[in-house]
This record gives C-alpha cells, structure tokens and sequence, in this order.
C-alpha cells in the first residue's frame, strides 16, 4: 500500500510537470499511474549497452559446455556471479538427468565402393574457438546403441508425406538404412516415421540447398554451413515428453525414482547420425533407383535417385549412458504488494558447442535486462509482483532444466505464476512473438514502445511492415502473434502447467547455416547476424519493459477478444480438413462453436468492465489490495482452464487442450490437438468426437471465468 500510495503522489507532481506530453495507454494501468510507469520503462529501457553484450558473449563462448559438462558448471556460476552483481538474489536450483555421449562412432560405406564418412568439423583459421577442445563430436543425443548394415534409401526430408511418395514409386525402406535432409520436420521425427516404416537406421544430413552453397556464400567467407558442417541436436521423441526420459511428470532430483531404460518411451527406436553434406555426398551419389521427384532434389551435384542401393552403408554407435548434473541458475525478485503472484523470464544458458547464437545471444539479453532491473531497484523501486528470473540449462537435451523445475514447483506454479517470457536466440530482424493469445495486445503494445535499432521506427510498425512486404494481398496487415508448439523452455510452462507464455526474440533479418555446429561462435554471430549487438539491446529493452508491465499492473494486461477470435479460426480449419475425408463424415463441432459464442460474450463483458481501469485512483487499488489480487488470479488462472489432467491422446504429459507441438511435427504447433490429430493424421471420428467434447467443456469453463472476472471487476468502485 506504501508503495501504490508512492506511486500516486509521484504520478500527481508528473502529470503536473508543464510541458509533459499525455501517454498513450497502457493496457492494465490507469491514467493516475502512467507517467510513473513510463519514468520507470525509461529508466531500464537505458541501460543496456551493446559493448556489455559483446564482452559477455565473449565470456560466455569461450569454451565448448555442453550440458552436464564441468565447463557448463564453470558458465552457470559465471551466471550466478554476474546477477548478483547487480544485487539479486540467486541462486542455483540443481537436477540430474540422463544424458548418454558418444564413446564411438563410425559410418562407413561398404558398397558399391568403399567409403569412411570424416564425423568432423575441421578448424577454420580465422574463427580460435572452432579450434577449442572439450566439446562434444558430432552426433544425435538419445540415439541407441547401434551396429547395423544395410541398403540405403533417400527419404527427402522424412515425412510421413515423403513416405507416402516413396510407396508411389515403389520403394520400401522394410529393413534398410534411409537417409534423410534436415528441415520441414524437427529432427527427431524422421527416425520415429522411419520405424514406422521399417527402417533399421536413419541419417540426417544438411544439403546446401537448404542451409550451404546453394543459399549464400559457406563461412568463414558468408554465414552459411560450410561442406564438413554439422548440425547435433537430440532426438528425443519430445512430443511425447520432454525433460529427463527417466523422470516423466516428476523432478529429477538426486535420489528420486527413475524409470528403467527398458521402459523410456522417448528415445529412438532406431539408430540415428547427422552427416555434413561432404560425408552424405559419395552415399547418395551412389543410389540408383528412380529419380525423385524435383521437389526432393537438393543442390548437391548428383542426381538424386530414391534407392533402393546400391549404396551400402555401415553404421556403428555406442554411446556412456549415465545421468548427468543439471544446473538451473534462479533469481527471485520478491514482489513488495502481491508477493505470490509471479512473473517469470527464462532463457537457456547450454550448447551444443560455444553456442553464441544459440542460446548465448539471448542470454546476455536476460542479463543486460537483469541489470536494467538491479539499477531501477536502487532507485527504490519495488515491483508489485515478484519477477523471477532463470537461466535454464540441459534445453539442447530435451527442454530438461526448465522441464524438471515445473515438475519440482507444479503445485506452486499452478496457483501463483502469472506469465513465463522466454528468449533463446537473438540476432538481426523483427520481432517474432509467438504465445498465449490473451496476451496478444499486450505484446501489440509492448512493440509500439520499443524502437526498432535499423529503421528508427517502432518495433511495432517495424514488424506490419515487414509483413505488408510480404503479403501484397492485403493493404495494411494486422498485427498477430503465432501458436507456441514447442522447441524451447516456454513448452512445460503453457503445455503442461498451464501457465500462459510468451517467445519473444529478435530475428529473420540474417541468413546463418551454423546452427547446432562448431561453428556457432563469437566469430561467426559478431561478423554475420547481429553485429553491432543492436537488436540485443531491443531484446533487453523488450523484456524489461514487459518485465514492469507485468510485474506492476494493477490489472493484468489479458484480453480476451483475440483469443475467441483466434480460435474460432483454428476450428474452421478443422471443419475444412475434415470435411474432405469420408472417414470423417459427421463430425459436429458445434459444442465448441457454442462454447466461442460463450468466449465471444465473456471477452465483451470483459472489456465492458475493463472502462473501469482508466480512471482508477492509486488509493482506490491501495485501499481494495486484496480484492485486486483476487481478480487478477481470476485473469492469470484463466489458461489453467485449458488444460485436462487426464492429457492429449497417447501422451499424457501435455495437458493444454488448444496448444501442443505435433505428434510428427514435433516443434510446429498443432491447435486444439486432440480434434485436430484426429482429423490430419490418421482420421478417427470417434477420437474427434470425444476430443470435441473436451475442447468445448474446456471453452466454457475458460469463458465462464472470463465473465466472473468481468463482473467482478464491474464491482469494484473506481474512486476513493
């Protein structure tokens, strides 16, 4: 209360200041706070400095460290000991989790003639750290054990389409090796369908056509991926469940129960390897077979021929299957007037190799935005809402660190967390904000306030006109944030506790082929994506601000009309898919369609009631603290509704009924999951049907909250 009354008295001798321009709104906060709100959002919008983002990301690259490696160790504390600096209170939270590394490997082909594939990334003169020793070889975590020989099969990208293809032309692969490129699905989906279908083994290779020669000159001399580059990355069947595979649905603490290996149901069922396009060459080269299709030919100088053979490939994996320590670094920033509603920021600090793109780039943005809030914390500032911070390690793996800190805190999170915002890569571009749809005006506004480094404009604009450069269909493109499905930590907040999220980062106005390889270093980021470290100080200023909006609203910045909006949209698209299948013939959505009537009445009662917020006085939240906390549980809790304890269909662990990656798309987003799988995969009327039910059950109860809210919110007086 002595901190709102503050704030008044503050906010009063502001809007008195002669001269002072009137604010444009802010959703959540009254006209009596806002000229405080923004002296604060000024403050930590200029601290961040682009010499302090480069020297940390030198830091932090220095050495390979990968997850459960004691370099990993070493940046974690370097972490810890920087956020403290800045006089927060952190901490390391730590979980073990299984994380096999290659003891050998081997791929060799053994006919029509006889060839060893390198398995390296050569240094490059110009770039120290691709020289560095202690990092990982090239390889795909969570493969199996392997020693298997057989024909070989080009797959294209090893879709369920492709095989589809692949039948057309009369190829099987029943008890081959297939070879497949990275791209159009996530890596760990093409040895899932590949089983499916038979194959005894799969390689992934990069072809420059996708990310080499073909798109732009290959590094040292362009950022694309040179000939011996590699792309590692898990293949754990996350869509399943992410986080350690011996702990679903619980941490992984020391001495917690873990499941046998013979009982993981996410590892690969078959051996798989990632190649450079220099290794897959002399194998696909010699396949014969029949021609592809030109929509699989890639640009390496070959015709490219499905196979069957006459290639013959060899493959030998063994691997040290031990668990491994997972190092979590925590900051908590305790909220002076609703100190358990909490508002949480992660981004992942391990990699595969140095990692300066990925994640290191957007790690040193969560710092610079930690230190925004250490120096507005000195001017005694205190925000409303506790913020927490992470910086989550084992994310490379399979989403661990984040996905063991959910399962530890679930009964906590469920009741208190507001928002998690996560980052991961930054560099060169526009915003590209994808989450939780009740927060999209939030995040609309967010990018009106935060200028753009290259054009000068607002983020914002920024972003609408990129989007009318691409899309001359329409004269001025609204603004839209996508669908989460998963790759990154946000996945155990929204689709497993139900915590509304946002993915906010910087991107798209850089080409790179080094993701995932040796060559994802200081050199590379500093020379060919964001090289003056501009767009790093936008992701610091971005998060900071949502960091205060959050943290500080009186009312929480949730609205409600996008999202029937948005899902009224998601359920034409189901109408359309299914009404072309013969399997699916008297499928009725109508109980969700009612529900989105419903949505449609709550979100209008919701802002209806929300004319209340502008002229609320600071006296009038002071005075009504707890009333005010309950409504903004009402709006936070509001997502929770989406979520079904018993979850999706063949994996329990996501529980979010409108948001989950794609049983075989495994990062791209399937919206309302359980009808939609049922309609696009394989079709099944009664699992529709029943998933229809949920879907609409889980509807009502969100628009039903939304109306509580709506007239509680009407209840309130506005002054004191």
């Amino acid at each position: 209360m002595r901190v709102l009354i503050t704030i008044g008295v503050l906010s009063a001798a502001a809007l008195s200041s002669p001269g002072r321009a009137s604010a444009q709104a802010i959703r959540g906060f009254p006209r009596s706070m806002l000229d405080l709100e923004r002296e604060h959002e000024e403050i930590v919008r200029a601290v961040p400095r682009r010499d302090t983002l480069r020297s940390r990301m030198r830091l932090l690259t220095e050495q390979p460290h990968h997850a459960g490696s004691p370099a990993s160790g070493r940046v974690a504390e370097r972490i810890l000991e920087r956020f403290r600096s800045f006089g927060l209170d952190a901490s390391i939270e730590e979980f073990e989790a299984l994380m096999p590394v290659p003891v050998s490997r081997s791929v060799e082909m053994v006919a029509p003639e006889r060839h060893v594939a390198r398995l390296a990334e050569p240094a490059i003169p110009e770039d120290e750290d691709s020289r560095d020793s202690g990092g990982l070889p090239t390889f795909n975590a969570y493969s199996p054990d392997g020693d298997v020989t057989g024909d070989l099969v080009y797959v294209n990208y090893g879709t369920p389409e492709d095989y589809a293809v692949l039948d057309s032309l009369g190829v099987s692969v029943e008890g081959r090796i297939v070879i497949a490129r990275y791209g159009r699905s996530w890596r760990g989906i093409k040895p899932k369908v590949a089983a499916e279908h038979g194959a005894i083994a799969t390689l992934i290779y990069s072809d420059p056509r996708d990310d080499g020669f073909f798109a732009g000159d290959v590094y040292p001399e362009g950022p694309m991926r040179p000939e011996q580059g590699v792309q590692r990355g898990s293949v754990m069947d996350m869509p399943r469940y992410p986080g350690d595979p011996l702990s679903p649905g619980w941490a992984s603490v020391p001495g917690a129960r873990k499941l046998p290996l013979d009982e993981v149901r996410t590892f690969s069922p078959i051996p798989v390897f990632p190649l450079s396009y220099g290794d897959a060459l002399p194998l696909l080269r010699n396949l014969d077979g029949p021609v592809v299709p030109d929509a699989w030919k890639g640009a390496l100088p070959i015709t490219y021929h499905a196979g069957p053979g006459p290639a013959r490939v060899h493959m030998a994996l063994r691997f040290d299957w031990r668990s491994r320590p997972v190092r979590d670094v925590i900051v908590r920033i305790p909220g002076e007037h609703w100190p358990d509603q909490v508002v949480l920021f992660g981004n992942h600090h391990d990699a595969w190799v140095s990692g300066a793109e990925d994640p290191i780039s957007g790690m040193v943005g969560l710092e610079e935005m930690a230190r925004s809030l250490g120096a507005l914390l000195e001017t005694g500032w205190r925000p409303q809402r506790t913020i927490v911070l992470a910086a989550w390690d084992a994310e490379e793996w399979g989403l661990i660190g984040s996905t063991e800190w959910v399962e530890k805190h679930l009964p906590d999170l469920a009741d208190n967390a507001v928002v998690y915002i996560n980052s991961d890569t930054n560099n060169r571009g526009w915003l590209n904000p994808s989450g939780s749809h009740s927060l999209e005006l939030f995040v609309e506004q967010l990018a009106r306030d935060i200028r753009d480094p290259d054009s000068g404009n607002s983020v914002l604009e920024a972003r609408l006109e990129r989007q009318r450069s691409r899309d001359t269909t329409h004269v001025d493109t609204l603004f839209a944030i996508g669908a989460l499905g998963s790759g990154s930590d946000y996945t155990a907040f929204l689709d497993h506790a139900g915590v509304a999220a946002l993915s906010l980062s910087y991107g798209g106005g850089a080409q790179a082929g080094i993701y995932h390889s040796n060559y994802d270093s200081f050199y590379h980021y500093t020379h060919f994506m964001d090289t003056t470290f501009a767009y790093g100080v936008a992701e610091a200023q971005t998060l900071a601000t949502a960091a205060l909006r959050l943290a500080d609203a009186p009312v929480l910045p949730f609205e409600f009309t996008r999202v029937a909006k948005t899902y009224r949209e998601y359920m034409k698209e189901i109408e359309k898919g299914a009404a072309s299948k013969p399997a699916l013939a008297g499928l009725d959505l109508t109980a969700v369609g009612r529900a989105l009537d419903q949505l449609d009445d709550a979100a209008a009662a919701w802002e209806r009631a929300y004319t209340r917020v502008d002229p609320l006085t600071v006296a009038a939240v002071a005075q009504r603290p707890e009333a005010f906390g309950e409504l903004n549980r009402l709006l936070y809790t509001t997502e929770r509704t989406l979520v079904d304890s018993a979850g999706l269909p063949e994996r329990a662990w996501f529980r979010h009924l409108l948001y989950a990656p794609g049983f075989y798309t495994g990062y791209g987003v399937k919206t309302m999951p359980g009808i939609r799988e049922a309609v696009e995969d394989v079709p099944d009327l009664a699992v529709a049907q029943r998933e229809t039910a949920r879907a609409a059950a889980a509807l009502e109860a969100y628009a039903a909250q939304v109306m509580d809210a709506a007239a509680m919110l009407a209840s309130l007086p506005g002054r004191d």
